[in-house]
């Protein structure tokens, strides 16, 4: 498939000071991508890089296959067919909604303006609302346009920094599916810079995990979760808990749980120890298992209970139930180990 956008090597410094260091990654056409980590790491000035709105200290950025950025030489974000939706929406509030989503079409005909801004508004169903001002609009509403607005004159990538940040829990997952579904009704490839993983989960095909300025793992969401590629991504990600284990062999390692299959890092002999990652789903609740665990608390989700249990040895691990199965504090459930992908570091994995 083609390549939309190609970052080399990429660096970005403010006064000398590295804020992203030696970025590569590949995005291709029709592709949704994701920047994921903490505040202050440096995914908004990559993002800000790709936009044409920071210089690069080193490396390049393409856009089909075109060089847009490169130290001493960047082209100006209006020259690279870039659409951005920002935090804040950023809707011109003297502009009705047609009119919004209608600014970025002023070298189209009027005709082919007003069938493309009919187009976007049914798209999210909205068209009932082209005359209405942003202010008359709801959160998830003014989200929508700004969306459509962006996406209008059809860029070759579609930028989006936060764009759920302001909206509640829910609605930001609500609409995090829904941006998915009309970016691929249209074929646009697209960036999201993101903290919050389940926003992530649920919209990019591939998921860039950033710490530090660093590129720790780019790949698709499934093997950031169930094969971290370093201790960082794996504490990042998801919930779960370190065991510590001794290698036996080449594919066999000694946990407190039991032994456990699976590819041993390079260079491990027998008797290395390591660390093991358990996800709550890598622990089956099973009535007739023989390895019974205490429950020392327990949090209600509505179709699971997430249980934290005492191993022998003191340290807690986590085990996802159906809530029709209700323990308390204090019992002792069964549990069995179902590790269909295993994680393991050795004591210098970062």
């Amino acid at each position: 498939m083609k390549i939309q956008l190609e970052i080399k090597h990429a660096s970005v410094a403010y006064a000398d000071k590295p804020v992203i260091n030696d970025v590569s990654l590949e995005l291709e056409a029709g592709t949704i991508g994701c920047l994921l980590g903490p505040s202050g790491c440096g995914k908004t000035s990559l993002l800000r890089a790709i936009a044409g709105f920071e210089p690069l200290s080193a490396g390049e950025i393409q856009l089909q296959g075109r060089v847009v950025s490169r130290p001493g030489n960047t082209l100006a974000p209006e020259q690279r067919k870039v659409g951005m939706v920002f935090q804040d929406f950023a809707l011109f509030p003297h502009l009705n909604v047609g009119k919004n989503v209608a600014f970025g079409l002023k070298h189209l005909p009027a005709v082919e303006r007003d069938a493309r801004v009919n187009e976007l508004l049914d798209l999210v169903n909205l068209r009932h609302l082209r005359d209405s001002h942003p202010h008359q609009l709801s959160g998830g509403q003014q989200q929508r346009i700004a969306l459509i607005r962006a996406m209008a004159p059809r860029p070759d990538i579609l930028l989006m920094d936060e764009p759920f940040s302001s909206l509640d829990t829910e609605l930001r997952e609500q609409l995090a599916r829904e941006v998915r579904h009309l970016l691929k009704r249209d074929g646009i490839t697209a960036i999201l810079v993101t903290h919050d993983q389940l926003e992530a989960f649920a919209m990019a095909d591939k998921i860039g995990v950033i710490y530090d300025g660093q590129l720790k793992q780019w790949d698709e969401g499934y093997n950031i979760y169930h094969t971290p590629s370093d201790r960082f991504v794996a504490d990042f990600i998801g919930q779960g808990v370190m065991l510590k284990g001794e290698v036996l062999n080449s594919q066999q390692i000694k946990i407190e749980l039991g032994i456990i299959d699976g590819t041993v890092p390079a260079g491990c002999k027998p008797g290395c120890p390591v660390e093991v990652l358990l996800r709550p789903d890598d622990v089956i609740h099973d009535d007739h298992s023989e390895l019974q665990l205490e429950v020392r608390s327990r949090t209600f989700r509505g179709a699971e209970y997430l249980y934290t249990l005492i191993l022998p040895s003191g340290q807690d691990i986590l085990c996802l139930v159906q809530s029709h199965h209700s323990h308390n504090v204090g019992e002792k459930i069964g549990v069995r180990l179902e590790m269909d992908e295993l994680a393991i570091f050795t004591k210098g994995d970062q």
